[in-house]
């Protein structure tokens, strides 16, 4: 398979508002794009599911010459099964995927590459850098760093703290990091950190054995909305809801309304949108059909979610 060579160079913000001249420019070959993201095992990865099925749908309207060929998968060894199909059995021209989990897809996706198909990565990273030909993805450093910031901000020095980390991945390492250097010098204690794995069963666990060991915690950091609602759940089966306050992250809608409406245990949000798969798959569709250079790494911004700027935020008929 021949590998085909996006443009390089350009700004890729200039991919985003190129799509009329994408359409005009497109030829008539035709293509066929991979997408192999994780399964909508909770409300964010249920918003990136909605949004890729909405922009799939939406292109191959727009270009006809357009194939995609969508694979959701619960793990990663199906994911992996997943990729390896897409390339023996569907001949893919490039493939955007969301690893499931960094190190298990690394190499799998690295042998796609290899064969000289286009690679676009979201979200998760890979644990070898320079493998993908686009990366689009979130401020993960932003996002740690921003909610640190806030916990260094209104915690004083002694207040005890408890972290609950995602899956293991180069995106989580990259929130608690920067996460730990804003916090650097506060004299805030960590008193334990935890995987929760994005998930509200596995976070309601964690936290109620956080809660088991400690008796003075003021605050969490559940860092995803999902494990922010695990988390509640199990403080407010112990009855300690008045002790602490939680921030979450990603923008879930029930948060959202709660933080607009001033509830003190929840007092901020982080944002994370789940549409950057549609980013993901419509800059990859525009360099298959255009000349729209779209290499390079996309980074959306994290912002602070409060109750003066929460309604922004809010869209009652989402999904996620």
């Amino acid at each position: 398979m021949i590998r085909r060579h996006f443009l390089k160079g350009a700004a890729l913000a200039a991919a985003m508002v190129a799509g009329t001249a994408g359409a005009q420019a497109q030829d008539a070959e035709e293509y066929t794009i991979g997408v192999a993201i994780p399964s909508a095992t909770h409300g964010f990865m249920g918003g990136l599911n909605f949004h890729a099925r909405e922009t799939i749908e939406r292109l191959e309207q727009t270009y006809p010459q357009l194939t995609f060929v969508l694979a959701t998968a619960g793990d990663a060894g199906k994911m992996v099964n997943d990729v390896e199909d897409m390339v023996a059995t569907r001949n893919i021209d490039a493939l955007v995927v969301l690893p499931f989990e960094s190190e298990p897809l690394t190499s799998p996706v690295q042998a796609v590459a290899e064969q000289g198909i286009w690679v676009t990565v979201v979200d998760r990273g890979l644990s070898v850098e320079g493998i993908e030909d686009l990366y689009v993805a979130g401020d993960n450093p932003g996002f740690g760093r921003m909610a640190g910031e806030y916990f260094a901000d209104n915690l004083s020095e002694g207040d005890n703290i408890v972290v609950l980390r995602g899956i293991p991945t180069t995106l989580d390492n990259e929130r608690v990091e920067a996460f730990q250097k804003a916090i650097e010098g506060s004299g805030i204690n960590v008193l334990d950190m935890q995987h929760g794995n994005w998930n509200r069963d596995d976070a309601f666990n964690v936290m109620q054995d956080f809660l088991s060991k400690y008796d003075d915690i003021d605050a969490v950091w559940a860092a995803d909305d999902d494990m922010a609602i695990g988390v509640m759940e199990a403080i407010n089966q112990a009855g300690r809801d008045e002790e602490m306050w939680i921030v979450g992250g990603a923008g879930m809608k029930e948060i959202i309304k709660r933080v607009m409406d001033g509830d003190p245990m929840l007092p901020v949000d982080v944002s994370y949108p789940p549409a950057q798969i549609s980013t993901a798959i419509e800059l990859t569709a525009l360099g298959l059909v255009s000349d729209t250079p779209v290499s390079g790494r996309f980074i959306i911004g994290s912002q602070l979610i409060t109750p003066e700027n929460a309604e922004k935020f809010y869209f009652p008929d989402s999904p996620f």
